[in-house]
Parts: structure tokens; sequence; C-alpha cells
């Protein structure tokens, strides 16, 4: 084995060894990436959902208020009626 093959099989093994590093590392990049949008679908899905809840509870708030508002309006006018005097 002369000196000119030890330095070709050197850096055909330091070539190989590079891509297999760089294979790793982009590999695993590639997954981070995958989970990510995955992750970012189901976060999407709950924004969905929780909007589609919304006009449900707008709807109820609503109904209680008007509630709420005619109940005043009752107990306005008897307390009123209880504050004039008996003639």
């Amino acid at each position: 084995m002369n000196d000119t093959t030890f330095w070709i099989l050197f850096a055909a093994v330091m070539a190989a060894s590079l891509g297999l590093l760089i294979g790793v590392i982009l590999g695993d990049e590639v997954r981070r990436r995958k989970n990510a949008e995955e992750n970012l679908n189901d976060l999407r899905q709950q924004l969905k959902h929780s909007r589609s809840a919304t006009p449900i509870q707008e709807r109820q708030l609503k109904e209680i208020r008007s509630v709420l508002n005619d109940t005043h309006k009752q107990i306005t006018a008897v307390t009123k009626a209880l504050l004039k005097p008996a003639q």
C-alpha cells in the first residue's frame, strides 16, 4: 500500500463519515419539522373548535342578559309601588 492509496482511502472514509453526519442532522431537522407541523395542525383544529363554541356562549349570555333586564324592570316597579304611601 503506497502513500497515494492511503490518502484516497482516508478521503473516502472521511467523505462517507461527513455524509453520514450530515444525513443524521438533516433527518433530525426533518423529523422536528414534521412534528411541529402536526402540532400546528392540532392547534388550528382546537382553535376552530373553540371558535365554533363561542356563538353558543354569546347566545346564552344574551338570553341571560334579557332575563336579568326583565327581572330588574319588575323588581323596580314593585319597589317603587312600595315607596308610595297608601292613601
